[in-house]
């Protein structure tokens, strides 16, 4: 028995030194090697074998095994190599092509608004100032004239938590007490800064409204600060934002933190003022709410409204995203839907 594992130890190797495919290697390791293989039929029969050659028999046959098991490891790697060999002398590669490009991430369509606002304002002088995403009830609202069952607090649906006077900030607003005090230097500095983040309220979710957005909220502060300089502000945001050439207008509106309060409006930036859907057949988007910050206001955030006076001014960049590319529903904003945001 020994003599016939040495010869068919050498049957084995001539006959895979000759496979010369990855179907003959298979052929051969399931003649050899596989369930019903020779060496493997070999192995079972050492049990049928007198005691006395139990020992050397199985010692020998399970060499066989590992010696062929590392053989056929070692020609299959060699086959491999040469059949990529003879792939590309063939042409079926080209490996002088440019590899493929690893996919990367972008950034999210809000995102690219934000940072093209960030700039605007940089130019005009303003500075990013960042302010907390949870407030304090007085800061949010009562240090902006918004006093306790103050009617104007049902136009803000707050998100309280289990801290009494602890709430989620429904707007970016309560930076400006907060930029105010902290850069005003006790009421004695002018300030221009822009507030960006995000806002959350307590609303249905619609095509139209999400609980968390972001605004990008501005404040100006100075001695003779008027409402000429806020509109003319504004409107080279404006038509820094959307292109020259759009016209701006402004409508009366009421903030409790302003006054007097306005809403902005630009030209419609799909039909150019003609009127369609996107509009109500208007002509004219609303951009952002402002106004002259309230006496009480400044007062609370440490200047003399005697000596000084501000602007303030507040937009959704989502809002503009949605007006730029004609957007339908604000819920894509945050659906991650590769769909719609690979498109940006």
């Amino acid at each position: 028995m020994l003599e016939k594992i040495d010869t068919l130890y050498e049957q084995a190797l001539a006959e895979l030194e000759a496979s010369a495919d990855g179907e003959a290697l298979s052929a051969w390791y399931r003649r050899y090697l596989g369930r019903k293989g020779e060496v493997t039929l070999l192995l079972r029969a050492t049990g049928m074998l007198p005691k006395e050659e139990r020992a050397e028999f199985g010692k020998r046959a399970n060499w066989l095994r590992d010696t062929l098991s590392a053989a056929y490891a070692e020609r299959a790697e060699a086959v491999r190599q040469e059949e990529l060999a003879r792939s590309l002398q063939t042409g079926a590669l080209d490996v002088t092509l440019p590899g493929r490009r690893i996919p990367t991430g972008g950034l999210h369509p809000t995102t690219q608004t934000l940072r093209e606002i960030y700039a605007i304002w940089a130019e005009m002088g303003f500075q990013v100032y960042r302010s907390r995403d949870v407030e304090d009830d007085e800061t949010n609202f009562t240090l902006l004239n918004i006093p306790p069952h103050h009617p104007a607090r049902d136009m803000w649906d707050t998100f309280h938590t289990t801290t009494p006077g602890v709430i989620l900030r429904t707007h970016t607003s309560p930076g400006q007490i907060r930029a105010m005090r902290d850069y005003g230097e006790n009421g004695t500095q002018p300030i221009r800064v822009i507030l960006p983040g995000m806002c959350y309220r307590y609303e249905q979710i619609s095509a139209r409204s999400e609980i968390q957005f972001n605004q990008v909220e501005g404040l100006a502060i100075g001695r003779n600060i008027r409402l000429t300089d806020l509109k003319g502000t504004i409107t080279e945001f404006a038509r820094r934002m959307f292109g020259p050439d759009k016209r701006v207008r402004f409508r009366g509106s009421y903030f409790p933190f302003t006054e007097p309060s306005l809403e902005v409006d630009v030209e419609c930036i799909l039909c150019g003022g003609k009127g369609c859907p996107v509009c109500k057949y208007s002509g004219w988007l609303e951009i952002a709410g402002c106004g002259m910050v309230h006496p009480v206001v400044l007062q609370n955030g440490g200047y003399d409204p005697r000596e000084w006076s501000g602007f303030a001014f507040g937009m959704g960049p989502e809002r503009m995203t949605m007006l730029k590319h004609g957007i339908q529903d604000i819920r894509y904003f945050w659906g991650n839907d590769l769909r719609f945001l690979e498109q940006f």
